[in-house]
């Protein structure tokens, strides 16, 4: 049984939709972010950056993982899917992988801070990771011009980078005229797996939603 401490954000559904599309049994231990339980001492133990998600896998006596792309790597390795075991077709997930930790994952997430948190208006701060997020999605797009997925086979790397683009209307980043990244989410939504992971834990106002989580999973 893994447990799995997680809120509803793109890092959180990561992890989710990973655990169901590989059908793993998982308890959901739900983290109020703001409440402030990510900086709490008995969660800062399993992760010091207090960030969700965090795992803990009691079939290898309690092993813990934070960082959400270290959680699907796990997971993937644990399971022996979603990820080559070997050659270039391995080095293409990792290196999608990567693109999602170190460009759309950061740049989508000042887009949003400074889009719809930030206490004063930055338009240079808001025209500089919305233009540079839309690079980034013109970028997948290119990539997925002839190919169904991001690398050979659905992988790691498309749940990665899905969890973050699906929300793109919050960042306030159009997809417009980027046809085949379109036509990969829409690919992505029809997964049952990834649609069930992303209403783990269910967002505020969704809580009918636990109705259609995976068998396999319990909540707490």
């Amino acid at each position: 049984m893994i447990d799995l401490y997680t809120s509803p954000t793109p890092n959180g559904w990561k992890a989710a939709m990973a655990l169901e599309e590989l059908s793993l049994d998982y308890t959901v231990k739900n983290i109020d972010l703001a409440a402030g339980d990510q900086h709490k001492q008995n969660f800062l133990k399993m992760n010091p950056n207090g960030r969700i998600p965090v795992i803990v896998d009691h079939e290898e006596d309690g092993l813990v993982i934070f960082d959400s792309n270290a959680i699907l790597f796990y997971l993937a390795e644990k399971t022996g899917k979603l990820l080559p075991p070997e050659g270039i077709e391995r080095q293409e997930v990792m290196q999608w992988l990567m693109f999602q930790a170190s460009g759309i994952g950061p740049m989508q997430g000042q887009a949003v801070a400074f889009e719809r948190y930030f206490p004063k208006d930055v338009p240079d701060a808001r025209a500089r990771y919305h233009n540079e997020t839309r690079r980034l999605y013109e970028v997948l797009n290119t990539r997925l011009t002839a190919r169904t997925w991001l690398a050979k086979d659905f992988s790691i790397a498309d749940i990665s980078n899905w969890s973050w683009i699906r929300s793109h209307r919050w960042a306030r980043v159009p997809t417009d005229g980027l046809k085949e990244l379109e036509r990969w989410m829409e690919q992505m939504r029809a997964r049952p797996a990834c649609d069930r992971g992303l209403n783990i834990p269910p967002s505020p106002g969704r809580a009918d939603a636990v109705k259609s989580f995976g068998s396999a999973m319990t909540t707490t």
